[in-house]
Order: structure tokens, then C-alpha cells, then sequence
């Protein structure tokens, strides 16, 4: 017997049932293009005294490795207290709101720079992009696991992920900018202030995604005491802290005085070291971006990839650092070139690492375990970087007698480079258990299903 065929729904139904779902889209996409340009603001405040050396060194009287106490030791200190316990509060929901508060609480801090006094008074502010980034970080990253499905996992933590490297940028030209017109003392307090904007705009037009997952996770993160020990027990989670300890070390160390040495070695003025950085972190904007798309296509082909990309990643970057280092004084345009092909591989790992993480770890487990890649990068990066490189550079200097322009400094930067290697060497061995932790993190997750 004939059927008779189906009626069009009234009102033109049919073609509204997808406007929920590219709504939903929108709001995703909308949500991750804000966080990271809170992201990045967070993270220009953490570079700004990349490019205010030279002025603050100056008014305090202060010594290269006083800087590198200033850039580092301030923020990684409380981000050794703060990072895992509010990774974990993070892993209970809620995740918009502690984004908002830390923000919020971080920019306010930061901004009180623009007071500094001296020497500690100025580290005591650094304190600020601790705050901000020990919670918003992890949450962050958690917020977006719940947005987007898993194939798409390394691009979108790739986008996110440029944020550090737009933060750069922005301290490199903006902040540059502001520093020359109006001083670097309303330079710290505009960016305070900026953050504390951004956060109230997320507050504002972000609703708190209630995901089913939300209930289930903040139940299993109060049952299930001990997630640092839990995570640190597997061995993908130890030799990935390694490989990004030694990758946060290269970055952080380099990052923090390359502007200087741009400087002292070849006779740029600062605004002429701020393009040339500049140029770097836009570079590093496309490493980042070509890195999480290149990762999400090859991964779907060998799951191997998902670590293999940072090891990949960090051994193109040694030879384009090193052969950058020992330029002689002069040839600027070569120097650039090598500056940006170090900036376009060294980011490779980051959005790599973080989604393999999220991939293996339940969800009740991934903003702590985001939290200690930053808490290692709070710690050898942030805290250990700068001040290494300071400390060799004015070690060096004495030591050797070193007299050409910046010697010392360059030499120190080229020790930093060289620890990408054994970086690279760790993520080649926790390619041997990211296999068998993916798979069963995706035994579990269909447990998780049947339950």
C-alpha cells in the first residue's frame, strides 16, 4: 500500500532545526576567540618587561640577574602554590566563572606594577599573571574540551595556544608604543587594566555551559582524592612534564632576553628589536596554528603523531637558534630570518601536549593535569629561564673575560637553546606509552558510556 508523503512541517520548521546547532557553534567559536585574546592580554603582561629592560634597568639601577628574578621569580613562586589547587577546582565545574575571577584578580594585581618602588615592590607585582594564569589557564582549556569534539581537540588548543605568542606580539608593538609615548609605568597599569575589561566581557555575553558531564565531574573529583599522584603515575605524564620542562626552559630563557640582545650585540634601537620580535611572534602565531592543524591530520592516520609533532617540532628549532647565536654582529637580515624559523618550530608542542593529555585523562582529571604542564612551565620556564640566562650571562661575562657587544648574553642563550634536545629525546620516549594510555582512556570513556 502506498504511503502518503510526509507533510512539510508549518512555518518553515524544516529548515530551523539546524539553527540551534550552528548557534551553538557560533557561541564555541565566539567563547574560544575570546578566551584567548584574554589569553594573550594575560600573557602580554607576563612578557612586558621583556621590553621594558632597558628603562626599568636603568631607573632601579638594576642587574641582569635582578631582572631575571623580576620577569620570573615573582609569577612561578605563586604559581607553585596556586597552580595545582585551582587546577583541581577547576576539574569541579564551573569553569567560566573561576576564568572571570582569575582574570579579573590577576590584571588587578599586575596593574599595581605601575607603583613599583624598586626592585621588590615590582617582583611582588609579577605575582598578579600568576593568579591570573594558575586558574584561568587549566579552566580555560577544560572549558573548551567540553565545547569541541575530540578529532578537532589539537586545533582548537592550537588556537587558543596562540595566545602567548599574540601576547608577544601585543607586548612587543603595543606595549612598545605605549612605553614610548607615555612611560613604562602606564604601560603596566593599561594592561592590568585591560584584562580586568576582558574578564567583565566574558561575564557578560558567555553563559556557564551546563554539560552533562558537569555533575559527574565534580563528583568524581571529591571522590577520588590524590589526581597529582594518579597522573604522575603514568609514565606518558612524566616524560611529557620533561619534554616541556626543557621546551619552557629554551622558550623562557630565550624569549626573555633575545630583545636585548638584539640590542646590545646588534646596535638596534628599541623600536627597531621590536619589529624584529614582533615578526617572531607572528611567525610563532602560524607555527602554532600549522602545528595543531598538521597534528589533528596526522593523528587520525597514526595516533603516534600526537607526540611526535613536539619532537619534531624542537629539533627543527635547535639548528635555526644556534646558527642565529653565533651570526656575528651585522648581517640583520639573516639574523631575522633564523629568528622567526626558531619562532615557527619551537611552538610546536604546545597545543600537541596539552590535547594528548586531554585525550588520556578522564574528564575529571584534565584541568589538573593541564595544570602541571603549567605549573612546569610556571616553575623552569617562567622562574628558572630568565634568571639562568641572567646568571650565565653575567657569569660569563666575568669569567671569560668576554668584550665583544652582548657576548656574554649570547652565550648564555645559546646553553638555553641547547636544551631542547633532551627535551625532543622525551617526547620520543613517551611515544612509547601514549599507545597504550590512549587506549585505555578510550576503554574507560565507553565504561563511562555503558554506565
Amino acid at each position: 500500500m502506498n504511503q502518503a508523503p510526509p507533510t512539510a512541517p508549518p512555518n518553515g520548521q524544516a529548515h530551523s532545526a539546524p539553527r540551534p546547532q550552528l548557534q551553538q557553534q557560533a557561541q564555541s567559536h565566539y567563547t574560544l576567540a575570546l578566551l584567548t585574546l584574554m589569553s594573550a592580554v594575560a600573557f602580554m603582561d607576563r612578557q612586558i618587561l621583556a621590553v621594558l629592560i632597558q628603562p626599568v634597568k636603568a631607573e632601579f639601577g638594576l642587574s641582569d640577574l635582578q631582572i631575571g628574578l623580576i620577569t620570573g621569580l615573582g609569577f612561578a613562586l605563586s604559581f607553585a602554590m596556586l597552580g595545582v589547587p585551582l587546577g583541581r577546582l577547576a576539574d569541579r565545574g564551573r569553569h567560566r566563572r573561576l576564568i572571570v575571577a582569575c582574570r579579573s584578580l590577576g590584571g588587578l594585581l599586575a596593574a599595581t606594577g605601575a607603583a613599583a618602588m624598586g626592585f621588590w615592590s615590582l617582583m611582588l607585582s609579577r605575582c598578579g599573571g600568576a593568579v591570573s594564569d594558575a586558574g584561568a589557564g587549566p579552566a580555560s582549556m577544560a572549558l573548551l574540551a567540553e565545547l569541541y569534539p575530540v578529532e578537532q581537540r589539537s586545533r582548537v588548543l592550537s588556537v587558543f595556544g596562540t595566545g602567548s605568542s599574540l601576547g608577544a606580539l601585543l607586548a612587543l608593538l603595543l606595549g612598545a608604543w605605549i612605553a614610548q609615548q607615555w612611560g613604562w609605568r602606564w604601560t603596566l597599569a593599561i594592561v592590568g587594566a585591560s584584562s580586568i575589561a576582558l574578564a567583565l566581557l566574558l561575564r557578560l555575553s558567555v553563559a556557564e555551559p551546563q554539560s552533562a558531564s558537569d555533575a559527574s565531574n565534580a563528583g568524581r573529583a571529591g571522590q577520588q582524592p590524590g589526581a597529582v599522584r594518579e597522573l604522575l603515575a603514568l609514565p606518558l605524564t612524566r616524560w611529557l612534564l620533561l619534554g616541556a620542562a626543557c621546551a619552557f626552559l629554551a622558550g623562557y630563557g630565550f624569549g626573555t632576553w633575545n630583545f636585548s640582545l638584539l640590542v646590545r650585540r646588534h646596535g638596534l634601537s628599541l623600536a627597531q628589536a621590536g619589529m624584529v620580535s614582533a615578526g617572531a611572534a607572528l611567525v610563532s602565531v602560524l607555527g602554532g596554528l600549522c602545528s595543531g592543524a598538521l597534528t589533528d591530520r596526522l593523528a587520525r592516520r597514526d595516533p603516534r603523531w600526537q607526540i611526535g609533532m613536539p619532537a619534531l617540532g624542537l629539533l627543527l628549532a635547535t639548528p635555526c637558534g644556534l646558527a642565529y647565536l653565533l651570526l656575528p654582529p651585522g648581517p640583520l637580515l639573516l639574523a631575522g630570518l633564523l629568528i622567526w624559523a626558531y619562532a615557527f618550530f619551537v611552538i610546536w608542542w604546545v597545543a600537541p601536549v596539552f590535547a594528548a593529555l586531554s585525550l588520556v585523562v578522564g574528564p575529571a582529571r584534565r584541568a589538573t593535569a593541564s595544570a602541571l604542564i603549567l605549573l612546569t612551565g610556571a616553575l623552569i620556564g617562567n622562574g628558572l629561564g630568565p634568571i639562568a640566562a641572567g646568571w650565565l650571562s653575567d657569569m660569563l661575562t666575568r669569567t671569560l673575560a668576554l668584550s665583544g657587544p652582548g657576548d656574554g648574553l649570547r652565550w648564555a642563550l645559546v646553553l638555553m637553546v641547547l636544551t631542547l634536545l633532551p627535551g625532543a629525546l622525551a617526547f620520543v620516549m613517551a611515544l612509547r606509552s601514549y599507545g597504550p594510555a590512549l587506549q585505555r582512556a578510550r576503554a574507560d570513556a565507553a565504561l563511562r558510556v555503558q554506565a
